[in-house]
């Protein structure tokens, strides 16, 4: 359930603001309630799930004012991420961010959205491991995954809320060790995807469907809008 409800949210099959309630996915998983509530308080630990007392859970949908907190935030870590690793990294490792940016790169190319999105996501977290500090690998995780959310289901002609090729320009600037060029081109690619961020329209989904469990009993589909 945690893998499933996760990777829709990230691929954008379950829309910010969808609420889970906890007999809906039990009833889709066959799990007892207080097993569902494990999954969710695990959701809402990485930051894609929010939790309210008397409503429940919902998946995230972070404001204006959070996006810029959150977006500020990154700025600094990710500034951060590129002083530790100019000069430190090796040639397996350059190739390594590079097969990442050619693959977020043909997915993009292929129209493969959902990959592309995790692609796109992960190629901050793998930054950050390389890092090696754990607790800011952490911190970037719920912070990429929840900016993640602010990502348009549909995207303006020409524009893409996280470009491989401002990727490439980072990892260009890390290979020439130029540590101040590196934290410029981070810090103008996070403004780029900040300036991405598009409103979403609300839509009419089956729970079901976008979980990936088809409706094999022929009971009613567990629709939210």
């Amino acid at each position: 359930m945690y893998i499933d409800i996760y990777d829709a949210i990230m691929e954008h099959r379950l829309p910010a603001g969808t609420k889970l309630t906890e007999q809906a996915l039990g009833e889709i998983y066959g799990l007892a309630r207080h097993n569902v509530r494990r999954v969710l308080a695990r959701l809402a630990a990485d930051g894609v799930v929010d939790i309210e007392r008397n409503r429940g859970a919902c998946i995230a949908s972070p404001g204006e004012r959070e996006a810029q907190d959150m977006f500020e935030l990154r700025q600094v870590l990710e500034a951060k991420v590129m002083d530790k690793l100019a000069g430190q990294l090796g040639d397996a490792d350059y190739a390594s961010l590079r097969r990442l940016i050619d693959e977020e790169r043909d997915a993009y190319m292929r129209g493969d959205r959902p990959l592309w999105i995790r692609l796109s996501a992960n190629f901050h977290i793998e930054l950050a491991k390389l890092a090696g500090n754990q607790l800011l690998v952490e911190a970037l995780r719920r912070l990429v995954s929840r900016t993640t959310l602010l990502i348009s289901t549909v995207d303006s002609a020409g524009q893409q809320p996280c470009s491989f090729d401002e990727h490439k320009a980072v990892v260009d600037a890390l290979r020439d060790k130029d540590r101040h060029r590196a934290q410029q081109e981070m810090a103008r690619h996070l403004d780029q995807c900040a300036c991405r961020m598009m409103a979403r329209g609300s839509r009419r989904f089956d729970l079901r469907t976008a979980l990936g469990k088809p409706n094999a009993l022929g009971t009613s589909p567990v629709n939210n809008i």
